[in-house]
């Protein structure tokens, strides 16, 4: 056979190994899946507990997502971001069956029909306004995904609240961040064998449901949420989950510290949201001079035994939010600017634990400094949340007036240094009633068949010196209430005070396994518009243009050797 057969033959073959290569790795990857995630945010890494969550179900999880049909950028991007998280979970677990549907898709009975019975289920639509190239569009849409596993249902709302100014780019990838946690959250929570049981405190002039209705709907979604006094229970049994206590005003007998004293010891969890002192603005703005006095509730006898102390004073901190004065009159209507309220700090968290890593700063009121202590039992101190580098302490007493915003702060004044406002206790609390009990408390013990604990079992507390954060605002007009952070004097929204409070209870419920997917961050990186819009032309050039001449000149110089080759042969 000619040299010029067997090159031809030794062409095929190649090409032919190389389609062979090309089929196989194809067909192989239909059966075995992995995927690399060079991204800096790690934003296509599952977390370790979603995964664990996802493995456990034993039974089909079927999930319909409500969000086919044409959209807008931002919308294809939450689509496609669903469609991906949703491809990883199915690998993990073959269980997982998922499915897209357009509910504005059918004729004008059945679309209404569809509507009527989601907005029945609690699915309420958002009114898209955009333009496609040709003209206005206006469209409902869904952005929700409803799951059903062994016969629970779960509502999943895809698209994150937009507030008053928040971007719509910022919210949409705040949404696509935080997709994993809320798809492992309601897995989570379906395959629980019971909901978890939240227990407001009151009787000791706490504050009431209204001021926390928007927290108490937020925890009803996925828990059971009810209210009682220590006064109407023997004691707190392990059934109760977690115990918040809002505000309290009055002190709490020795009866009502035992129990709560023994529920810890039983590995029972609490929230302490405390004030100090009885401070707001209308006091101060009632006297010129307002010194606060200081709430009696009666438990820093217990918090010094568990290890901390909620000193009394006020925290100043240069890096604070906003409250209106008035500075002169327009006719027969006052003149108001706002100013700088150091009493009002808007803490940014530079924690990394998984209850404050990435939330927005938490705007707090009056907060007081809280000293870790060291105590007898194993605890571990965490401290969550502290004021900025530009702080300093006022001790009560304290004259507090609105005169100081007629000079502009001395900044070399308040070197303080950090001062913490947020603490989390883990791990077995020593009683503050050990070596305490009266010989007639112990007889009434036994009398009702109630031991004593003196060391506990692996509990947590979290104590804030601060409530107001976690509270909603009450228009008094109409009754309507505001979500939780909205500044009525800047008018907006301390998201982190939401995500602040929430991201407790959850940790307080579930040990920060779930939080791990809730803390990730996706960073969005937004184009200059400025600079796009000068250099448009440019860069058009460059991605339309630049390749077909690269093509050309490859294709110039290719000719050019293969020519010379040939010739010299």
């Amino acid at each position: 056979m000619s040299e010029m057969g067997l090159g031809k033959n030794t062409r095929y073959l190649q090409i032919l190994i190389v389609v062979g290569i090309v089929i196989a790795i194809n067909i192989i990857s239909d059966y075995i899946h992995y995927d690399l995630d060079l991204t800096e945010d790690k934003r296509f890494t599952l977390s370790e507990s979603t995964k664990k969550i996802v493995e456990s179900a034993d039974d089909n999880i079927t999930i319909k997502v409500l969000l086919e049909g044409e959209f807008p950028s931002g919308f294809k991007r939450l689509q496609a971001s669903v469609d991906d998280i949703l491809r990883r979970f199915r690998n993990i677990n073959p269980r997982i069956v998922y499915e897209f549907e357009n509910p504005n898709e059918g004729t004008a009975q059945v679309v209404e029909r569809r509507r009527k019975q989601l907005i029945e289920d609690g699915i309420i639509p958002v009114n898209l306004s955009y333009s496609d190239g040709t003209q206005f569009v206006q469209k409902a849409v869904f952005p929700f995904a409803i799951i059903t596993y062994k016969g629970r249902k779960q509502i999943v709302n895809l698209l994150e609240e937009q507030k008053l100014g928040d971007d719509e780019e910022v919210i949409l990838n705040q949404s696509v961040a935080l997709l994993e946690y809320k798809f492992a959250n309601a897995f989570q929570k379906m395959q629980a064998e019971r909901s978890k049981n939240i227990l407001f405190i009151q009787g000791n002039g706490e504050t009431g449901p209204e001021k926390t209705f928007r927290l108490e709907s937020e925890l009803q979604k996925f828990h059971k949420v009810g209210r009682v006094s220590l006064d109407s229970l023997m004691f707190l049994d392990s059934t109760i989950d977690l115990a918040i206590v809002v505000a309290p005003k009055k002190s709490f007998s020795l009866q009502n510290q035992f129990k709560l004293d023994q529920y810890i010891m039983k590995g029972g969890n609490i929230i302490w949201l405390i004030e100090k002192f009885a401070t707001s603005l209308d006091s101060i703005s009632k006297y010129k001079f307002y010194i606060a006095p200081e709430y009696d509730y009666g438990l820093d006898d217990l918090f010094f035994k568990y290890g901390v102390r909620i000193d009394p004073d006020f925290i100043m901190d240069l890096e604070c939010s906003q409250i209106p004065q008035v500075i002169g009159m327009v006719g027969d209507k006052p003149q108001t600017r706002l100013f700088p309220w150091m009493y009002h700090p808007a803490i940014a968290s530079e924690n990394n634990h998984p209850i404050v890593k990435n939330i927005d700063r938490v705007n707090m009121f009056f907060p007081n400094t809280i000293d870790t202590i060291k105590t007898d039992g194993n605890v571990k101190k965490t401290i969550l949340l502290r004021s900025s580098k530009y702080s300093r302490s006022q001790l009560s007493p304290a004259r507090l007036t609105f005169e100081i915003l007629r000079v502009a702060p001395d900044p070399s004044k308040f070197d303080q240094g950090k001062r913490p406002v947020a603490v989390l206790l883990e791990g077995e609390f020593e009683s503050f009633f050990k070596n305490r009990l009266t010989p007639d408390f112990q007889a009434t013990l036994n009398t009702l068949g109630i031991k004593f604990i003196d060391k506990g079992k692996a509990a947590k507390q979290i104590i804030v010196s601060d409530a107001d954060f976690a509270e909603n605002l009450i228009n008094s007009a109409t009754g309507a209430t505001e979500d939780i952070g909205y500044n009525k004097w800047e008018m907006r929204y301390y998201k982190g005070n939401k995500d602040f409070i929430l991201n407790a209870v959850e940790y307080m419920l579930d040990g920060g396994n779930i939080l791990e997917a809730r803390s990730k961050e996706i960073k969005l990186r937004l184009l200059d518009g400025v600079k796009t819009k000068g250099e448009r032309t440019k860069w058009q050039l460059i991605n339309v243009a630049l390749p077909v001449v690269l093509l050309i000149l490859f294709g110039v110089i290719y000719q050019y050797i293969r020519r010379r080759r040939f010739t010299n042969s």
